[in-house]
């Protein structure tokens, strides 16, 4: 699942913080990344903490976890432009019941890679959120293989080469920008425009390269994408299992407090 809170402006709340109360998850991970503005998180764990702009929360839900997300204190005092997603990444089966695990990761601690533009004098930033590119590895640590970049696209008119892995599935989504996506070995086999909140499922084809032209300045992408795992996926309210009975275990081991 991938949902996307587009910029928007808060005023000063001097009451209750805006967001989700407590609720619990098995099964999965969430990514949570912040583009703008502030959210605090707390679980029943012992993990807590805030993410600001360019941060990320993975959360691992494993075998139980119930938490809670809010606009921060200093968010909600002082108000702002706010802007963030949140992904939810499938555990490998065999992984599903693990210890919950909580990452707060900073701006400073994601690499950044640079990558040539066709005219070889300039370059784009791919903020490295996980896995890996140019034998650079990402900030996050994960049970399968997972891509989650940020890339930034400040040159229009311009064309440029990503290598991502062959065998992984592979989403590009335009948060603000336009780009046209280029498949094919010289680029031109067919050509797929894709303007900001567009959201492009990739086909997988055995291609190792995502071939790009920037329309627009000032574009951004999220690239996310992973090793299929090919295991069958059952889900259910905030539970993402393997089977209907692991479903409703999950909801007796919630309500008898196994979480």
């Amino acid at each position: 699942m991938f949902d996307y809170a587009a910029p928007k402006k808060f005023g000063s709340n001097v009451g209750k913080p805006r967001g989700v109360g407590s609720h619990p998850h098995r099964g999965f991970e969430t990514v949570t990344v912040a583009f703008q503005g502030e959210v605090e998180h707390r679980d029943n764990q012992g993990n807590g903490g805030v993410i600001g702009t360019g941060d990320v929360q993975w959360m691992t839900a494993g075998r139980g976890i119930i938490h809670e997300e809010y606009h921060s204190k200093t968010f909600s005092r002082s108000g702002g432009m706010f802007e963030m997603c949140q992904l939810w990444v499938n555990l490998p089966k065999k992984h599903k019941m693990v210890k919950p695990r909580y990452q707060s990761i900073l701006k400073g601690q994601i690499p950044n890679v640079t990558l040539p533009i066709e005219n070889g004098e300039s370059s784009v930033t791919v903020r490295l959120i996980a896995g890996e590119l140019s034998d650079i590895k990402g900030a996050a640590k994960t049970f399968s293989p997972v891509q989650i970049w940020e890339v930034i696209l400040p040159f229009a008119r311009v064309e440029i080469d990503i290598p991502f892995p062959a065998k992984h599935n592979c989403i590009l989504f335009v948060r603000k920008g336009r780009i046209m996506i280029l498949s094919g070995e010289d680029g031109q086999a067919e050509k797929t425009s894709a303007g900001p909140l567009d959201l492009v499922i990739m086909q997988l084809d055995g291609s190792d390269m995502l071939k790009i032209r920037v329309d627009e300045p000032d574009s951004s992408l999220l690239v996310m994408g992973g090793e299929p795992l090919n295991d069958k996926i059952v889900a259910h309210g905030p539970f993402v299992m393997t089977s209907n009975e692991e479903i409703q275990k999950a909801f007796r081991d919630y309500r008898s407090g196994k979480f």
